[in-house]
C-alpha cells in the first residue's frame, strides 16, 4: 500500500491508506472518529440493531496500523466512542489496552464522548505538537489544524471513498471507526472550510490525491 506524503507546517507527514496519519519524525500516529460502540449504543437506545462486530474490525485495522509503524505515540481526535456510555466488550477491552500499553495515548474530546473514559491514557481538549494543534472540530480561521469530526468522502469512478481534506491552513481526518458513514467533500460545510488549491487524499488500496475541485 502507498501512503500519500504531505509536508503541513514543516511537518513531513504521510496520509495512510488506512486513513491514519503518520509523522515519522515523531513517531506519532493520528486515527479519527473511532466510534467503538457504536451498535452497542444502537441496541440499547432501541435503534436498528447491527452486527455487533465494528469495534472487533476497527480495532484489528488499528492493531495492524500500529504493528506496521511502532508509534511512540498514538492520538485519537475525538468520538472515540460513540457515546460517554459506550462500553467495550472484555475482549475489546483488552485487546485495546494492549495496543496502548508502553507508548503515550492521547485521547482528544468529541462531541460524542466529551468526558474522559476509563480507559487509561491521557484525555484533552486539544493537543499541540511543534506547530501542529491537533483537536476533533475544526475551527474557522484556524491554522496548522489536525481536525476530525466531518468524516468526510469522496466519490470517484462511481465508488464513494473516506477521505483526507488537506489545504494550506488544515487537515481534516477521515474517520477510522467501522460503523461511520461519513459527509461528502462537495458539502457546503466542507466546501465553506477548505481553501483553494484543496486536495482530498482518497483511502484505500493506496492513497490517491485528487484535486478537491475536480470532484
Amino acid at each position: 500500500m502507498s501512503d500519500h506524503p504531505l509536508t503541513f507546517f514543516g511537518a513531513a507527514l504521510a496520509a495512510r491508506p488506512s486513513g491514519a496519519l503518520w509523522w515519522a519524525s515523531e513517531r506519532l500516529l493520528a486515527v479519527s472518529d473511532l466510534h467503538l460502540g457504536k451498535s452497542e449504543r444502537m441496541a440499547r437506545r432501541g435503534g436498528p440493531l447491527l452486527p455487533p462486530y465494528e469495534g472487533t474490525d476497527t480495532l484489528l485495522r488499528l492493531d495492524s496500523e500500529i504493528a506496521a509503524l511502532a508509534p511512540r505515540t498514538v492520538i485519537c481526535l475525538g468520538d472515540s466512542f460513540d457515546d460517554a456510555e459506550a462500553r467495550l466488550s472484555e475482549d475489546e477491552a483488552l485487546w485495546l489496552a494492549r495496543l496502548m500499553a508502553g507508548r503515550r495515548w492521547i485521547w482528544i474530546a468529541g462531541n460524542h464522548d466529551p468526558a474522559p473514559m476509563e480507559t487509561g491514557g491521557e484525555h484533552h481538549a486539544e493537543w499541540r505538537a511543534g506547530a501542529l494543534t491537533f483537536r476533533h472540530e475544526p475551527i474557522a480561521g484556524a491554522t496548522g489544524e489536525v481536525a476530525g469530526h466531518y468524516h468526510p468522502k469522496a466519490r470517484l469512478a462511481g465508488r464513494s471513498r473516506p477521505c483526507f481534506l488537506v489545504d494550506a491552513a488544515r487537515i481534516v481526518m477521515p474517520a477510522f471507526g467501522t460503523y461511520t458513514g461519513g459527509l461528502s467533500c462537495t458539502a457546503p460545510d466542507l466546501r465553506a472550510l477548505m481553501g483553494d488549491g484543496a486536495l482530498a487524499v482518497l483511502t484505500g488500496p493506496q492513497a490517491l490525491a485528487v484535486p478537491l475541485a475536480a470532484l
